[in-house]
């Protein structure tokens, strides 16, 4: 199986440390975003999205972080997606939820325009856009750290699933604004567990030295 990805990409973190943990015999291809490689022709004409990651199993290819989690996760009878009818539901629901109500406030709001982008977008409207988000943002961490964790360990329960995977992701990107997490210490809890994970420093380290860049000219004000 080879998979096309780049570990600054905050969808294609999930599917490596999911793989890692796994021991999972992936060929890492690295699509380098910042070199513009998702639009390579070469890579287009694999995946005319031109995003990442992308899977390919011999003749089979997919793309979406997600639904290769969940392709990996039944291909190798894991228990990070459950079989249970109900259990594996609460672990879809999460992970909708990560990918739709979360993403869209928290991380397209709060997160990205720390980094310009959209680029090339109107200086008012992207302060509009960074205000709604700082608004709004607080409602979802409140859901996630009272209801989704609460007293537990993980999102979907007592054991880790692929909702923690994707959701840390999303998550962390905080560190690109200098998010405080400090009122929400459910969430810290979570996020200090998943990084105790044996290959979660090497999965994210070139993430963190990214937020490390952007916060400097915050840091130097």
């Amino acid at each position: 199986m080879k998979l096309y990805c780049d570990p600054i990409s905050t969808t294609s973190r999930p599917v490596l440390l999911f793989a890692a943990e796994h021991e999972l015999p992936l060929e890492i291809v690295h699509v380098d975003l910042m070199a513009g490689g998702h639009q390579d022709p070469a890579y287009l004409a694999l995946n005319p999205n031109g995003v990442v990651p992308f899977l390919v199993d011999g003749d089979f290819a997919l793309g979406e972080s997600a639904a290769i989690l969940k392709y990996l996760a039944r291909k190798t009878g894991s228990g990070a997606y459950p079989t249970d009818l109900q259990a594996r539901a609460r672990v879809d629901e999460a992970i909708s939820w990560f990918s739709c109500q979360f993403h869209e406030v928290f991380c397209m709001m709060v997160c990205y325009p720390n980094m310009g982008v959209p680029k090339g977008m109107d200086p008012a409207l992207l302060q509009g856009l960074k205000a709604y988000g700082a608004e709004h943002a607080p409602r979802w961490l409140a859901v996630l750290d009272r209801h989704m964790l609460g007293a537990r360990p993980y999102v979907a329960g007592e054991e880790i699933t692929l909702a923690d995977y994707l959701g840390v992701s999303y998550v962390l990107l905080g560190e690109l604004a200098g998010f405080d997490f400090e009122p929400y210490p459910n969430i810290r809890g979570w996020i200090a567990r998943m990084q105790a994970r044996p290959h979660f420093a090497e999965v994210f380290e070139r993430f963190f030295g990214m937020a490390a860049f952007f916060r400097q000219p915050a840091q130097a004000a």
